[in-house]
Parts: structure tokens; C-alpha cells; sequence
């Protein structure tokens, strides 16, 4: 996991429902992983939203949303940037 993987999932953490850390760990852990492989989708992406917003305290999806789109926007800079590119 790189330095920008480490304060996303620390960031996101903070912001889950107390008892849903460990399961929205293994998400980003899991989806941080595809992502390095080069394996990480858009069906991937469609799917990590939905369980990762049910993980969230209510009143942080606001500020979660913002950071998420920030990290969508840096993920397809980095497929253009890659051999799709």
C-alpha cells in the first residue's frame, strides 16, 4: 500500500460506523490491492461505492463523497497515464 492508499484508508476509517472498521478495512484493503495488480474496474468501482457509503456515519457521506471524487479523478489520470494511456 503506498503513502496515498495509507491516509485514504486512515481517513475513510475514521469515518465508518465503530463497528464496521474491520469490514471497511478489508474493503480498501482488498480494492488498494486490485488497484496496485492493475486489476481495479469500473465494475469494481460500481461495487466498492454501495458497501463502502452503508459502512459510513451518516453525517460524514457528505465529506466522504468530496474526498472520494478527488480519488476518482487521481485514478483516471492514472489510467491515462498508464498503457491505456
Amino acid at each position: 500500500m503506498n503513502h496515498g492508499q495509507e491516509q485514504f484508508l486512515s481517513f475513510i476509517l475514521e469515518r465508518v460506523k465503530d463497528d464496521k472498521v474491520e469490514e471497511a478495512k478489508g474493503l480498501l484493503v482488498e480494492n488498494f490491492k486490485k488497484l496496485t495488480e492493475g486489476n481495479f474496474t469500473q465494475d469494481d468501482i460500481l461495487q466498492f461505492i454501495p458497501k463502502m457509503m452503508a459502512l459510513l456515519k451518516p453525517e460524514k457521506l457528505g465529506e466522504v463523497q468530496t474526498v472520494v471524487m478527488q480519488f476518482a479523478e487521481n485514478f483516471s489520470d492514472l489510467l491515462s497515464n498508464s498503457k491505456l494511456g
